[in-house]
Parts: structure tokens; sequence; C-alpha cells
């Protein structure tokens, strides 16, 4: 039979830039294993599958699917298909609100989408707060994965750490941008799904960060935008950060080293030295759309 599908780029409002993200619309019928064999065909960082959702008050339940593996929840998968999913309905809403189940739980989005029908933006807050798993690998073994110096391993309070919001991260801190962009890890991590490295960004205003993320096991050798690695990330700033109560933002920059240039947008909210909720948000721009004999 035939389904239908789309592409689209997210974390970004330019076609050909940010990560691409395939949703397949029609999928009842598909076990797991054929999911993920339309994965690996399509072979982007990850592919998404709409179902009907267990309970009718949210708009749809998704299986993301990497080359390798399934997840059970993924950032610019959740960009992407609330904003694909928005672009279904008749015009004429300014913003749409509706609840997507994913592995993690429910994941709430709110959905703003562009006129012409070529895109949007979308935010959610995360079922979960971000998990600490531990202190990450010491300086000097990082360094010989990743071709730089110890020395260059942290910056102010930064050092490295482990942190999962579903999908689990060794993060990274590098001193500096330029060494960020240098960066060729050696190896894959061993401990979680991801190695995620950050930099401060000289370009950035406020909290600003350069980002990027190597997931080889996850059939990802180099991603260019990651919503669940900027939503652990939000556990990095709590542990070395001094940020007080209240709404923070914070802008990653991701994907510049692969010419796939991604902007994120995180916001915590912390209250009384905790964190209250996580939110990510970004952008989406429709690239295709067909169908697929499966």
């Amino acid at each position: 039979m035939t389904r239908r599908f789309a592409t689209l780029d997210v974390f970004t409002t330019q076609p050909l830039a940010g990560n691409p993200l395939a949703v397949v619309l029609d999928s009842e019928g598909l076990d797991g294993a054929a999911m993920q064999a339309i994965a690996r065909e399509f072979n982007l960082s990850e592919t998404v599958f709409v179902l009907p959702p267990a309970e009718p008050r949210h708009r749809a339940r998704l299986r993301i699917f990497t080359p390798a593996r399934e997840l059970p929840f993924a950032g610019h998968p959740t960009v992407g298909t609330a904003v694909l999913l928005a672009l279904q309905d008749p015009p004429g809403a300014d913003a749409r609100a509706f609840g997507l189940e994913e592995g993690i739980g429910v994941v709430p989005c709110v959905v703003e989408t562009l006129p012409d029908g070529t895109g949007g933006r979308a935010r959610f807050k995360l079922p979960a707060l971000p998990e600490y798993l531990g202190p990450g690998p010491e300086p000097e073994e990082l360094a010989a994965r990743l071709g730089l110096e110890p020395g260059e391993i942290g910056f102010g309070r930064h050092r490295p750490s482990r942190h999962g919001t579903g999908p689990r991260f060794t993060c990274v801190p590098v001193a500096s941008a330029a060494r960020l962009d240098a960066v060729r890890p050696a190896a894959a991590p061993e401990e979680g799904d991801g190695l995620y490295l950050y930099a401060p960004d000289p370009e950035g205003m406020g909290l600003a960060f350069r980002t990027r993320m190597f997931a080889p096991r996850m059939g990802v050798p180099e991603d260019p935008a990651t919503g669940s690695a900027a939503a652990a990330f939000a556990g990095v700033l709590m542990q070395f950060e001094a940020l007080g109560d209240g709404v923070h933002d914070i802008a990653i920059a991701q994907g510049q080293a692969m010419g796939r240039p991604s902007t994120i947008a995180l916001q915590v909210d912390i209250a009384a030295g905790a964190l209250r909720s996580v939110e990510i948000g970004g952008a989406a721009v429709l690239v295709s759309e067909g169908t697929l004999r499966a």
C-alpha cells in the first residue's frame, strides 16, 4: 500500500539547512521492524511514524526511529511533526495547542504556522525533567578521543557530566567555539547514547552556546540539531551556571561545522533554586511531500 510522507528541515527557517526529518503520516499496520527498515531507507537522523493517539484528546502517537534504533523521545522530531500536523489543519487558527504521545510521556506542544503553508514554529514542554547521571570521563581521556589538549576541556565552572531526558548524553564543555569546530571524535562514548560538546558562543547575546552532537551507536555520525540533548543541557546549566529564580532563555547554535546551521531555543523556569520546567522551541520548514510504498 502507499503511505503519505513529508520531509522537513527543523530548527531553521530556510530549506536545506537545519536538521532534516522524515514523517510518515499513514503508519497504521506497520510493525516495529517495518518502521526500522523505513528509517534506514530514509537514512536521516530520525524518522517519525504518526499513529492514532491512545487518548482521543491528544493529537497523535509518535514512534521515532534513528537508522539504528527506536527512541522514546527526540526534540527535532517533536518540533517538525507538530508543525506538519498543524499544517494539515484548515487555515485560520493563529496558534494550535495539542499533546503528542511519545515514549517519554505526553508532550504538550504549541504551534504557529505560516500563512503560506510552508512551515511554522513549535515549542513544547518536557514531560520529565533532565536527570543527572553522574560525572563525565576525565579531561585527559576526553582530550585523547577528541583531538584536543586536556586544558581545552572545560571553562568557568563547567566540567564533563552526564545527563539524560530519555536519551542519555555525555556532555563535554570545550574552551572555545574555535576548538569545538576542530573536534574530530576518534571513538564513540562508552556511556550513554550521544556525545554532546558545547562552548560559549562568541557571537551570541546573553546565555548562548555552540554545540555539536555525535551518536554513532544510534546510526548518527553527527547531528545538525539535537533537541533532546538541548533538553538535557538544561541539567548542565543547573549544575554549573549560577542561575537565579525565574525564566531564563538560552540560545543554542548547532550544525555550523556540517554546513547545516540550526538554532534551538531553550527555556528553563527555576523556582526556589530548583528546575521547575524546561521548554524547547524552534522553526521548521516543509521541504517535500510524497508517497511511500510499504
